[in-house]
């Protein structure tokens, strides 16, 4: 594997540095080969602002999707264009596919610098290839048989997100509809939430190369990756199987700390930074790499969207 993997950036050579020459530069290119073989894409320096990002937005992202069944908050800004992830600025937010804890997900993901933060904020991006050999083989061999998610959805008032903004609908045979057809386990509690349990799988294989990776969210559903401070407040309020959301091997066995500790700090360790500019973008293959978030200060506006 190369040690020196990162996103190919692309900048206006040749054309000019508009919003119209990106359009007519991704005219020439063949996106989605280019974006197999590189993984993730940087186009920089054409001067995209947010009244000329619909049209890039089309080339790149042939069906956008909305963000059904999306745990993290983010704030709906367009025609399934959200914000990125709106946690404290201090975090860091860990590498992760985008709805890998799902029975479907987006093959692309495309963020746009709208604006950037005056310190750190950038996008770390890690090859899934790589963050799945980096694990220790007691790790990997933990995980063969994948990871029981568990969600508990309120209905207007609690901890974590409500069903509502989860699914995107008022409309409980939706959402019914919706969590049947993806297999899960699931049922409405009586005071008005839902409960979700998956088995879903710790990697998967890409379907163009074949390459497996590291495919899943356990570190980030797992108590252990907010602190021993913190999660030992959350279990005086609430026993495990109550969370917002939790994760167990498939039979629900615990899954040790250390080892989610593990997938996390490795993950990030094997990152390369996506510094922003304003009016950049980075397209990302969402099962061949993972992202995540490095802290940041200032004002930062990262608008993000995805297609099948």
């Amino acid at each position: 594997m190369d040690d020196f993997w990162k996103p190919l950036e692309i900048a206006p050579d040749g054309v000019a540095a508009t919003p119209e020459g990106l359009l007519h530069r991704l005219r020439e290119l063949n996106v989605g080969d280019l974006l197999v073989h590189e993984k993730a894409l940087v186009f920089r320096g054409f001067g995209v602002t947010p009244e000329t990002l619909d049209p890039v937005m089309d080339m790149l992202l042939p069906n956008r999707l909305a963000y059904v069944h999306g745990n993290s908050p983010r704030t709906k800004v367009g025609g399934n264009v959200y914000t990125s992830t709106e946690y404290p600025p201090e975090y860091t937010i860990s590498m992760h596919n985008e709805l890998s804890y799902s029975a479907t997900w987006p093959s692309r993901l495309l963020f746009y610098c709208e604006k950037a933060a005056e310190t750190g904020g950038a996008t770390p991006v890690v090859d899934g290839v790589r963050w799945l050999e980096s694990l220790d083989d007691e790790v990997r061999d933990a995980f063969a048989k994948g990871v029981r998610y568990t969600q508990n959805l309120h209905a207007g008032r609690g901890l974590g997100k409500s069903w509502q903004e989860t699914f995107e609908t008022e409309d409980r045979d939706q959402v019914a509809e919706f969590l049947d057809g993806i297999g899960a386990d699931w049922q409405w509690r009586p005071d008005g939430g839902v409960r979700i349990s998956q088995v879903r799988p710790a990697t998967t294989r890409h379907p163009v190369t074949g390459a497996e990776v590291w495919f899943n969210q356990a570190d980030q559903w797992h108590p252990a990756s907010i602190g021993d401070e913190a999660a030992a407040m959350l279990a005086e309020l609430m026993p495990p199987e109550e969370l917002p959301q939790s994760v167990t091997f498939p039979d629900g066995a615990p899954i040790p700390g250390e080892y989610v500790i593990q997938v996390r700090d490795r993950g990030l360790d094997n990152a390369v930074d996506v510094d922003w500019r304003e009016g950049d973008l980075l397209l990302i293959d969402n099962v061949l790499v993972g992202h995540g978030r490095r802290p940041f200060t200032g004002s930062r506006r990262i608008l993000v969207a995805m297609s099948d």
